[in-house]
């Protein structure tokens, strides 16, 4: 437990005392359920972005991606073209990623030919019951349901989210409970 308490006394998952950033990311919005179009999309497009790079990094742009994003309004970002995404490339403050721009206007534009709601299509993969992790070793990285997240994305025109990064986005918006035994959010 002692290598859960942060400066601060307070216990928390060991990635959650690493920087203050991550103190209030843990804190107050990590393992949250979270719900409405707008907010999970923001979060899928951010866990895209974040693939292959430090969560850190994403958090600390998180502002300058929703002002680029037109603050992850699904209908705005479908509508951008090539002139858009030259933009996004050339702009610093975000994660100038080719692939991953074309994946957040794409998946837009999946949302936009959704028959159920966003909310209810990706929460109906949120496990009904799931062990709480003894140790962030514990913490899996795939699970079931997110590899059949990932594959019902994919069918629906989604791009750049595999079940890691679905398994990821389920952590974020508390479709799974990870905080660790002895976390102060461990309900």
């Amino acid at each position: 437990m002692s290598e859960l308490v942060g400066a601060d006394g307070v216990a928390r998952c060991s990635w959650g005392n690493s920087t203050p950033d991550y103190v209030a990311y843990h804190d107050e919005e990590w393992g949250v359920p979270l719900h409405g179009q707008d907010e999970l999309y923001e979060r899928l497009c951010l866990e895209s972005f974040q693939s292959g790079l430090s969560w850190i990094t994403i958090l600390r742009k998180r502002e300058a991606f929703r002002k680029a994003f037109k603050q992850f309004k699904p209908a705005k970002v479908a509508k951008f073209g090539d002139a858009d995404v030259e933009r996004l490339m050339q702009d610093a403050s975000i994660v100038r990623n080719r692939a991953k721009i074309l994946a957040a206007i794409k998946n837009a534009q999946a949302i936009a030919s959704l028959e159920v709601p966003l909310d209810d299509l990706l929460w109906s993969f949120a496990p009904s019951s799931h062990k709480r992790p003894a140790t962030m070793a514990d913490v899996p990285a795939i699970t079931e349901e997110s590899k059949a997240m990932a594959k019902e994305l994919k069918k629906r025109g989604f791009a750049f989210l595999g079940p890691t990064t679905c398994y990821a986005l389920m952590q974020a918006t508390g479709m799974v409970d990870d905080h660790v035994e002895g976390c102060f959010r461990a309900v």
